[in-house]
């Protein structure tokens, strides 16, 4: 992770690496967030990113709850997920309790056919007030979630303070490993983020 051209840069590497745990990884990879430095509930949360392109990547732009409380019980909003299987296509999710992991509440934005997010920058924002959720590419808007979306007696945790995420991970249950076509290294460049109140 470095700022490169006046742009955040987070690599992914293949390389061996042990972890602090005694864990053996043949990748490592770029995470930054802002928890305990900057939280803040509802407004607009946007930035301008060029992903990285191949099977097995995974970048993101998310937010978790600052509160003290375990996830899922404290609340995640995935602004943007791409995996490199789908390179046309990006996702906006919420997890909370009782819908987590693979029950989380969003959706897909696609690209029109052949084209590739990581061919160029896009801004993947969330305009987040009381009881709404909606998700944009570019300005377009293409998924809102409200406490109606819920499954029955599930409770909507979206009223607290969140703080965000950048990161490249690689591999994982829902992207899967690389191939031999995935080229390393790979980098996602963050030109900017905006947090703007509710106004």
């Amino acid at each position: 992770m470095r700022v490169e051209n006046r742009m955040l840069v987070l690599r992914a590497v293949k390389e061996d690496y042990t972890d602090p745990d005694g864990v053996q990884r043949s990748y490592t990879s770029g995470r930054i967030h802002t928890q305990g430095k900057f939280a803040q509930r509802y407004g607009r949360f946007e930035a301008r990113i060029k992903i990285p392109t191949g099977q097995g990547m995974w970048p993101a732009f998310w937010m978790m709850g600052a509160n003290s409380e375990r996830w899922p019980d404290r609340g995640e909003i995935d602004i943007m997920e791409n995996i490199g299987k789908e390179p046309g296509t990006v996702h906006g999710t919420i997890h909370g309790p009782g819908y987590s992991g693979a029950k989380g509440i969003g959706g897909p934005f696609s690209l029109a056919a052949g084209k590739k997010v990581a061919d160029d920058f896009h801004i993947y924002a969330v305009e987040w007030a009381p009881d709404e959720i909606g998700w944009y590419v570019d300005d377009t808007p293409y998924k809102t979630a409200t406490p109606a979306n819920l499954p029955a007696g599930t409770k909507w945790v979206f009223d607290g303070p969140f703080y965000l995420l950048l990161n490249l991970a690689v591999g994982g249950d829902w992207p899967g490993s690389p191939d031999a076509a995935t080229a390393f290294p790979q980098s996602m460049l963050v030109d900017y983020v905006r947090v703007y109140e509710q106004q």
